[in-house]
């Protein structure tokens, strides 16, 4: 666990990525996924990739409790994608440390298994229980809704206010990372009908800037 502090440290790089008065207005560190890595989709994916890379980064665009957003990449079923930081890192804070985001609402769930990595080589995996049941599914990305559209860093780093599922580092014994994996789990509500994963977004809850 980090010390308390990082966590101020955390939301006041969060609050200066979303004040329109930064000195430099071409880039500005932020708190969102920054590359793709590798994108390997699986069987009925498709829907989203022709807007691959930019569709996955920058802030969440979510429709509520009650509906999907559409501003997604599918994973199709068992594919993965791979997620970069560039600018801020992820690392072990106060609380949740990492926010993925993808597009579920009421009656209608797929999952993805969450792994982060801080080279790129070495992953550590939350255990994920996936059940198309969502009361039963636990540890898994893709269960809680979006609430964030478009919104500011600062409404995006915190789960109560954006939605989205939460991942803290020390359940993996890892203290930073800058990859994140997610990975279809193949159990989602609409079974074969399903085009798998929807990533909207990943986010740094508590961070620290690479450079």
């Amino acid at each position: 666990m980090r010390p308390p502090l990082l966590h101020h440290i955390s939301l006041s790089l969060f609050a200066l990525a979303a004040c329109a008065c930064v000195a430099d207005p071409v880039h500005r560190p932020d708190p969102f996924a920054d590359s793709v890595v590798t994108f390997t989709p699986g069987p009925q994916a498709g829907f989203g990739a022709s807007a691959m890379p930019d569709i996955v980064l920058g802030p969440p665009r979510g429709s509520g409790e009650q509906a999907g957003g559409v501003h997604v990449v599918s994973l199709g079923r068992g594919g993965t994608i791979v997620v970069a930081f560039d600018d801020v890192g992820v690392v072990d804070g106060p609380g949740d440390d990492l926010l993925v985001f993808e597009n579920p609402f009421v009656g209608w769930i797929e999952t993805g298994e969450v792994s982060v990595s801080e080279d790129g080589q070495n992953w550590h995996t939350w255990p994920c229980v996936a059940d198309a049941a969502e009361p039963k599914t636990s540890g898994c990305a893709g269960v809680a809704p979006v609430l964030a559209h478009d919104d500011s860093a600062a409404l995006a780093s915190s789960p109560e206010l954006a939605g989205g599922d939460a991942f803290d580092l020390a359940d993996v014994g890892l203290a930073r990372a800058r990859f994140v994996r997610i990975t279809d789990t193949g159990t989602n509500t609409y079974e074969g009908n399903s085009g798998g994963f929807d990533l909207d977004a990943v986010a740094v809850r508590n961070g620290e800037p690479l450079h």
